[in-house]
């Protein structure tokens, strides 16, 4: 195969990424209106909070994603954040480069259950601390967890639901 001819594998989007967990075409048919999914948010000096993604005015190309903070009340804690994103451009974000990615299978244990995911450890270079994303299979779309290296430790995401609302 040519080097330089573009991939017909809809997964892998340009020359030296792997192939992405799911298609722009997979996450669209996941995400309807009204799609939210709960997380949980661990911070390294060990405080937490709970933050909610959901999808409104979906159409073919991408959606609304609107996206805030819980207070302890239940209600929205600070600002709601609200960006129009295409399909692909969630799909891009699990694009990695193959030379510092590994991946493999791995079931992980979740708030709603084990989820059998594909497991990407992703670095900037051989000597820096990897950031690690989960994608449950099962569930086109963001990561099912996420580990990012920040200053004082790792910060933590986890879904702890998903659910299609009305």
């Amino acid at each position: 195969m040519d080097e330089d001819a573009p991939s017909t594998d809809p997964r892998r989007l340009g020359p030296g990424l792997l192939p992405t967990p799911f298609t722009a075409a997979e996450i669209r048919a996941a995400s309807g209106t009204g799609k939210t999914i709960r997380l949980l948010v661990e911070e390294p000096a060990g405080t937490s909070f709970e933050r909610i993604n959901r999808f409104v005015d979906c159409d073919a190309e991408g959606a609304t994603l609107e996206q805030w903070r819980v207070a302890a009340d239940g209600s929205i804690d600070g600002e709601l954040d609200r960006g129009r994103v295409s399909w692909r451009e969630l799909q891009e974000h699990a694009a990695f480069p193959e030379a510092t990615t590994t991946v493999r299978e791995e079931t992980l244990e979740l708030p709603f259950g084990p989820a059998d995911c594909r497991r990407y450890e992703v670095r900037r270079d051989a000597d820096s601390p990897a950031a690690v994303f989960w994608f449950a299979l099962a569930l086109p779309g963001m990561p099912a967890r996420y580990e990012l290296p920040v200053p004082g430790g790792v910060l933590r995401t986890t879904v702890l639901e998903v659910r299609a609302e009305a």
